[in-house]
């Protein structure tokens, strides 16, 4: 069987952005199956093409319920080799898979023997960058954590040498595996597909008697950048005295010693929003700020530029590839309080000054799902995967 002639299994124990690469499949023909460990499928895919482990999912749920962050996340890893051999007991001659970090192992190391392909959705940069990047961060600030479950790492630099493709989101993930002996043709640009309907500009001017108002959306955390940002917070504040801060409940457990570090700032707090109340709280602000140290796409930063904000991102913010510099935001480096806090201000400077209603920042058509399938489908015929 030749690989263009093989159809793909889509295998992630949870709902992911590999949700849509099964309906660019399914609309194309070359969906053979997505599975699922949960009681349900997905918009997009029909019944027959899906299958469901809800056992799985229910312990995952318990997990969830019942521990720590950090200790529910590492069982959940745990239920990784039971999921992988459920799908690999399904796997036929010429089947390409689509699954991510640990999650497939012997499925992936199945598929090449008998044929077929296998691609890494690389919603992260490479398993070694990450935990180098993150680790040294949680010894940085004596987080009793690392980045994630030990055993779970393993597992997931020990996927990489059955990887044949990798489905990138950002120059920043693919960077990250040309560093590790990936070559450019392994690489498949895999931009996410948003919704972004609900975020669009204010319709009206800014207010005047607005303070100058900072929000990042999403858990902070060390990865994120989150006490770098608070350290700029308080020297935006020393120029601008009622300027505000807007984040987003609750923390991540990584975050939990260093917010003592900053209990003298005023943070305003909401807890995670629906899409329409998302947009209206950043619409009510002036700027956004992620500044991650790891980051596969943070899909924040769009709809922030889609609501008419200039975001101050580092490089390692997979979305940083949407930001045109002095037009739509700032790049700063990574772990620069000080570069964050004088690219704040001076984005202040311009927005409060404007007297028109701001304008979307990004073209919102091209993160449509179109792009997405048309991009994706291309890149499988250049590489002979299904027939042009």
């Amino acid at each position: 069987m030749s690989a263009e002639s093989g159809k793909f299994i889509i295998a992630t124990p949870g709902r992911s952005v590999c949700d849509d690469n099964a309906r660019v499949l399914e609309r194309a023909g070359r969906l053979r199956f997505i599975a699922l460990g949960t009681r349900r499928g997905i918009v997009g895919v029909p019944p027959e093409h899906t299958r469901l482990n809800p056992a799985i999912g229910a312990a995952t749920y318990v997990f969830g319920r019942y521990f720590s962050t950090y200790r529910g996340e590492s069982l959940r890893f745990r239920l990784h080799p039971w999921f992988d051999r459920w799908v690999c007991r399904q796997i036929t001659p010429g089947d390409h898979v689509i699954s991510s970090y640990g999650y497939a192992n012997a499925s992936f190391r199945r598929v090449r023997e008998h044929g077929g392909r296998t691609f890494l959705d690389g919603g992260n940069s490479h398993p070694e960058n990450f935990w180098s990047v993150v680790s040294g961060e949680h010894r940085r600030w004596g987080c009793p954590h690392p980045p994630f479950a030990p055993h779970h790492y393993e597992r997931s630099v020990a996927m990489m040498e059955d990887v044949d493709f990798v489905l990138s989101p950002s120059a920043y993930v693919t960077r990250s595996f040309l560093e590790r002996g990936f070559k450019p043709e392994q690489i498949l640009s895999n931009v996410y597909p948003l919704d972004l309907d609900c975020f669009r500009p204010a319709t009206t001017p800014r207010p005047a008697d607005r303070p100058l108002t900072l929000i990042s959306t999403g858990m902070p955390s060390l990865r994120k950048g989150a006490p770098y940002l608070l350290e700029a917070f308080r020297i935006v504040r020393r120029a601008r005295p009622d300027a505000r801060l807007l984040l987003t409940a609750p923390m991540h457990s990584s975050m939990e010693g260093v917010m003592k570090k900053f209990a003298d700032l005023p943070i305003e707090w909401s807890p995670g929003l629906p899409h329409a109340q998302l947009a209206a709280r950043l619409r009510s602000a002036d700027v956004f700020v992620l500044p991650s140290l790891e980051d596969g796409f943070g899909r924040t930063v769009a709809e922030a530029m889609a609501c008419g904000l200039p975001v101050i991102v580092t490089p390692n913010t997979g979305a940083a590839d949407l930001v045109v510099p002095e037009r739509s935001g700032s790049i700063v480096p990574i772990r620069d309080a000080q570069a964050i806090a004088a690219a704040v201000l001076a984005w202040g400077e311009k927005i409060t000054a404007a007297a028109a209603p701001p304008e979307s920042l990004i073209d919102v058509s091209a993160l449509s799902f179109a792009v997405f399938e048309s991009a994706f489908l291309s890149q499988l015929r250049e590489r002979g995967l299904i027939p042009r």
